[in-house]
C-alpha cells in the first residue's frame, strides 16, 4: 500500500513538472489585497505545493488526534484490567 502511495506522489509531481515545462506564459492573477503577474508555471507549481502540505497537515493533524485516543484508551483498558484481577483475587466470603 505504501508502494502505490508513493507511485502516485512521484506521477503527481512529475505531472507537475511537466505542465510546468509547457506553461511559460505570464498571467494575471488577483488575490485577496492586490493582483500580481506571474507565469503559469510558477502559478500551478505554488497551488499545488501548498495543496500538498495543506492535506499534510490535516492528515497529520487527524492521525495524532485518533493516536491520542487510542493510547487514552488503553491506558483506561490497562486500569480496569488491573481493578479486574484485583477483584478476582479476593477471596469469596460466604
Amino acid at each position: 500500500m505504501k508502494i502505490l502511495g508513493i507511485i502516485v506522489l512521484v506521477a503527481a509531481f512529475l505531472i507537475t513538472l511537466a505542465l510546468g515545462a509547457q506553461n511559460q506564459i505570464m498571467v494575471n492573477f488577483d488575490y485577496l489585497i492586490a493582483q500580481g503577474e506571474f507565469q503559469l508555471s510558477t502559478l500551478l507549481g505554488t497551488a499545488f505545493g501548498a495543496g500538498f502540505v495543506i492535506g499534510w497537515v490535516i492528515c497529520g493533524t487527524l492521525y495524532l488526534k485518533a493516536r491520542f485516543a487510542k493510547n487514552r484508551l488503553m491506558k483506561k483498558v490497562t486500569k480496569q484490567q488491573q481493578e479486574l484481577d484485583q477483584l478476582r483475587a479476593k477471596p469469596i466470603k460466604e
